[in-house]
C-alpha cells in the first residue's frame, strides 16, 4: 500500500482565519494597526517563526526582539488555534477512506509538532495518523527534505506519496524524490502550471479514487 504525507495549513485545513487572528492580537499587544487577512495568508508556508518575521517587517518592529515577538504569537494562536479552522470540504471522508483501503497516512508541517496534534485532535482528524512531523521535530525545516523523509521513514517501506497545496511542499518533494499531490484550492502563490507535481486535485472527495490509480510516479 501507499504511505501518505499530507502537508497542514493549506491543505488538510484552512488555518489562515485563526493565524490571522492571532497575529493581530500580537500586534494589538504592541499597540500597532493589523494586517489584512490576505497579507498574513501570504506569509504562511515557512513556519510560525519566518511568519512572525514577516509581521514584524510589515510593521517595523526590530528584529532584535524576534525571540520574544515568537514566544507571544505562540501565547496568542496556541490559547485559540481551532476557533476560525476548519478541514476544508471532504477531509474527514477522504482520510477515512484511504485507512480504510489500507493506507499509512502522516502529517509533515512547517508548523511546531504540539500545535498541530493539537488541532488535529481538536477537529478529530488525529486519529487518521500513524505520524506527526512538526518544523520542531528536527533542526531543520521543510523544504529541506530531511522531515519529510523521516514522515515516510516511520510509516515503513512502500509507495511514497506526498500531498501539499504551496511552493514549499512541491520543492520539498522534488527534493525527497518523491511524488507529489497538489491540492490547488491552499495557500500556494504560483500557477499550476509553475509547480512541478506529480498529480493535482481541487476537491478531496476525489482524492481516494485518485490513489487508488496512483502507481508512485515521481
Amino acid at each position: 500500500m501507499t504511505s501518505i504525507v499530507f502537508d497542514l495549513d493549506g491543505t488538510l485545513i484552512d488555518s489562515a482565519p485563526d493565524i490571522h487572528a492571532a497575529a493581530n492580537r500580537m500586534l494589538s499587544a504592541e499597540g500597532l494597526a493589523p494586517l489584512d487577512l490576505e497579507t498574513v495568508t501570504s506569509f504562511i508556508g515557512n513556519g510560525i517563526p519566518n511568519l512572525v518575521s514577516l509581521v514584524m517587517q510589515a510593521r517595523g518592529i526590530s528584529p532584535d526582539r524576534h525571540s520574544m515577538m515568537v514566544e507571544h504569537m505562540l501565547d496568542h494562536y496556541t490559547a485559540r488555534p481551532t476557533e476560525l479552522t476548519r478541514p476544508y470540504p471532504g477531509v474527514p471522508q477522504a482520510l477515512e477512506r484511504l485507512r480504510g483501503a489500507g493506507h499509512r497516512l502522516g502529517v509533515c508541517t512547517n508548523k511546531f509538532k504540539a500545535p498541530a496534534v493539537q488541532i488535529l485532535n481538536a477537529l478529530d482528524l488525529g486519529q487518521f495518523f500513524d505520524v506527526v512531523i512538526g518544523g520542531d521535530s528536527l533542526s531543520v525545516r521543510k523544504p529541506d527534505p530531511a522531515p519529510l523523509r523521516l514522515a515516510f521513514e516511520r510509516l515503513g517501506d512502500g509507495i511514497h506519496a506526498y500531498v501539499g497545496d504551496s511552493e514549499v511542499d512541491a520543492e520539498t518533494a522534488q527534493a525527497a524524490g518523491v511524488a507529489f499531490a497538489l491540492f490547488t484550492e491552499g495557500y500556494r502563490k504560483s500557477p499550476v502550471d509553475a509547480m512541478p507535481h506529480t498529480l493535482l486535485f481541487r476537491d478531496f472527495h476525489d482524492l481516494p479514487e485518485i490513489m487508488q490509480r496512483f502507481k508512485g510516479e515521481a
